[in-house]
């Protein structure tokens, strides 16, 4: 892609974001194509990490705060607080537990002593299909609480994104997870969720929250808390499987 190989060419503290009105070749996670029509909001921004930082150390991490900076992007405007907008471990965006509507893809590439990521992330704005976007939210919400709460933009939500993220990225280069996982966790769909390990007859977990690392963490009846990671997919709370690592 473009972005990648300019991102090499560019001022180390140069950021550098391509905003996509249409896209048609989007990529997801594990080689999944990521299908993208108008109204769609679809950026991929590039920022570089120092491997000796807090973040350096922990870069599953950046997913997480992506997913958290694109819920407050909305959730932050006053009056959209209560938009059902959530974070769904580790790289989703979901209405409530219902229903995806944005997904986060993060590829790092170390050079020397600083990562350089490139973040694409894409979440429903403006159109209906294939799933609900955030306006249709905001309408539903408006309906039910007889508010008069304006829909929203593209652009706009993307811009709130990125200013979020970077501030989100700050707090936790200064304060370690700990900084952003109480403003996670107000988001996430997984609160006293239970899931199977390693299969459907496997034995069952209760999700605790997740580790230093990024990874979930599990507490397994009589087996204290273990961490697992995705199973090549998306952690699938339909079906709710989860491989210990």
């Amino acid at each position: 892609s473009l972005i990648g190989r300019l991102m090499f060419e560019l001022p180390e503290e140069m950021g550098l974001i391509a905003v996509a009105v249409r896209q048609t070749q989007g990529k997801g996670r594990g080689g999944n194509v990521w299908l993208s029509p108008v109204g769609c909001a679809l950026s991929t921004l590039h920022i570089s990490i120092p491997l000796h930082s807090n973040l350096g150390q922990r870069i599953p991490f950046i997913q997480h705060l992506v997913s958290l900076a694109v819920v407050e992007a909305v959730r932050s405007i006053p009056g959209y607080e209560d938009i059902e907008l959530r974070v769904k471990w580790p790289n989703d965006i979901y209405y409530s537990d219902l229903m995806k509507l944005g997904g986060v893809l993060v590829n790092s590439t170390l050079i020397e002593t600083t990562f350089h990521i490139l973040i694409g992330f894409g979440f429903n704005v403006n159109n209906s299909n294939p799933t609900i976007c955030i306006n249709d939210l905001i309408a539903q919400f408006n309906k039910e609480e007889g508010t008069e709460l304006k829909p929203l933009s593209a652009d706009c939500l993307i811009a709130r994104t990125v200013t979020v993220l970077e501030r989100l990225i700050e707090i936790f280069q200064e304060k370690g997870p700990n900084g952003v996982l109480p403003q996670y966790y107000k988001y996430w769909v997984h609160s006293g969720k239970q899931v199977r390990l390693r299969g459907e007859d496997g034995p069952v977990a209760w999700i605790v929250g997740i580790d230093d690392y990024g990874y979930l963490q599990v507490h397994q009846e009589g087996k204290g808390v273990e961490s697992v990671h995705p199973d090549g997919n998306s952690f699938d709370m339909l079906r709710n499987l989860i491989v210990p690592k």
